[in-house]
């Protein structure tokens, strides 16, 4: 509580989480959907990280994390250890922020899939609920396991800021329920290796969401 001329007043207490992409994989550069593949950092990727790690250590980028978190997947899983590295932490794996399996079109290029069904990839980023991958994890189930995963970790570390490492396009779904974005829609071109802040007031699932 902060006293104030008319009386007590209350502090939000504020979580801040880093949101962390990985460095880029050749299917990055080629603009192939990755989802569940497991593809390692490319050379390119690799730089990213190198870049990414300088910039999260300087002074005055402000990061002072008290825990680092990540999904499962060798290039999640290094741009975790060389950011952990830097700063001084270890990273401890999340399963359940594994990125969003996309079934048949793992492996596709963009413009592939955009050829066979215009319609449907435009659909699959302006509202991507309503849209199923062939043999793919729907939208809804990715979510929910985002909450499972997140909220104990929001509690844990409220007041505190702590780094999350995940790949495309699971980090938009997280960015999502942590802004507690009323609708989702994707990007299908998202820089690699880069981060975001979001600041958390209060548990992202009170009031409905």
């Amino acid at each position: 509580m902060a006293a104030w001329p008319f009386g007590p007043v209350a502090v939000a207490r504020m979580t801040q989480v880093v949101l962390i992409r990985p460095g880029a994989t050749v299917y990055d550069e080629q603009n192939r959907v990755q989802g569940i593949l497991d593809i390692p950092l490319s050379e390119r990727g690799r730089a990213e990280v190198a870049l990414l790690v300088e910039r999260l250590a300087e002074p005055c980028a402000g990061v002072s994390l008290s825990a680092l978190y990540c999904g499962p997947g060798e290039s999640v899983v290094r741009t975790a250890e060389a950011v952990g590295r830097a700063l001084g932490l270890r990273p401890k794996r999340i399963d359940h922020l594994r990125n969003l399996d996309q079934g048949l079109w793992q492996g596709l290029q963009f413009d592939e899939i955009k050829r066979r069904n215009l319609k449907v990839f435009r659909q699959w980023l302006d509202d991507p609920v309503t849209v199923c991958p062939p043999q793919g994890e729907t939208i809804e189930s990715a979510q929910e396991r985002i909450r499972q995963a997140l909220r104990p970790l929001i509690r844990r570390h409220h007041d505190e800021a702590i780094g999350l490492v995940a790949g495309e396009p699971i980090a938009q779904l997280i960015a999502c329920y942590l802004r507690r974005d009323p609708r989702v829609q994707l990007e299908d071109r998202v820089p690699t290796g880069g981060f975001e802040r979001i600041e958390i007031a209060a548990d992202p699932d009170r009031n409905g969401h």
